[in-house]
């Protein structure tokens, strides 16, 4: 696995819940970033043993810049991650032999995506009880909107494809329960 490096821009995030899926852009909030502000990207081949390396790069930055996630926060990042490279290494392999994740982390968004250059864009699927794959993508999107965030899959300019998600720092606050 290749060394993260920060790039110099930044995806820009805001608190109204607008994620752009595009990277680059110009950061929200005041000219200095918080300490745990920053995009990071690495790659990996496109093989197995690259998805528990991909786990333990995205945990180990988010703990090493000190990002204020909650634990189970942190699970759902490093399940998603799981389930995106998982998808790539064997379904995209043969025509992308490399993987990449992108880690961006603004004031109140952690964002993660997988990159490879495979053309065919998936769409969650419908949970077949029958199969016993294919709910990969579906199990990131049910994560994702329960912790009150956005995910998207993306053609890249290359002719590949990025899927992203973009969960918040705080966790939703749950609707009142009713009292009868």
């Amino acid at each position: 696995m290749e060394t993260i490096e920060r790039e110099d821009g930044g995806v820009k995030m805001d608190d109204s819940g607008s994620v752009p899926p595009a990277r680059g852009g110009e950061p929200d909030g005041p000219a200095d970033p918080l300490a745990y502000e920053g995009v990071w990207r690495f790659t990996a081949p496109a093989v197995e043993e690259s998805v528990p390396q991909a786990r333990r790069a995205v945990r180990d930055l988010l703990g090493r810049q000190g990002v204020p996630a909650h634990q189970d926060l942190v699970y759902s990042l490093l399940l998603i991650v799981s389930e995106l490279v998982t998808n790539s290494v064997r379904h995209a392999a043969l025509l992308s032999p490399e993987v990449a994740v992108e880690v961006a982390v603004g004031r109140e968004w952690v964002r993660v995506a997988v990159e490879d250059n495979h053309p065919y864009r998936p769409k969650a699927l419908e949970a077949d009880f029958g199969q016993t794959g294919g709910r990969g993508l579906l199990l990131v999107r049910e994560i994702t909107l329960e912790a009150g965030g956005v995910c998207d899959v993306e053609h890249t300019s290359t002719g590949g494809k990025v899927i992203w998600a973009a969960l918040p720092l705080t966790a939703p606050v749950p609707a009142p329960v009713p009292r009868a």
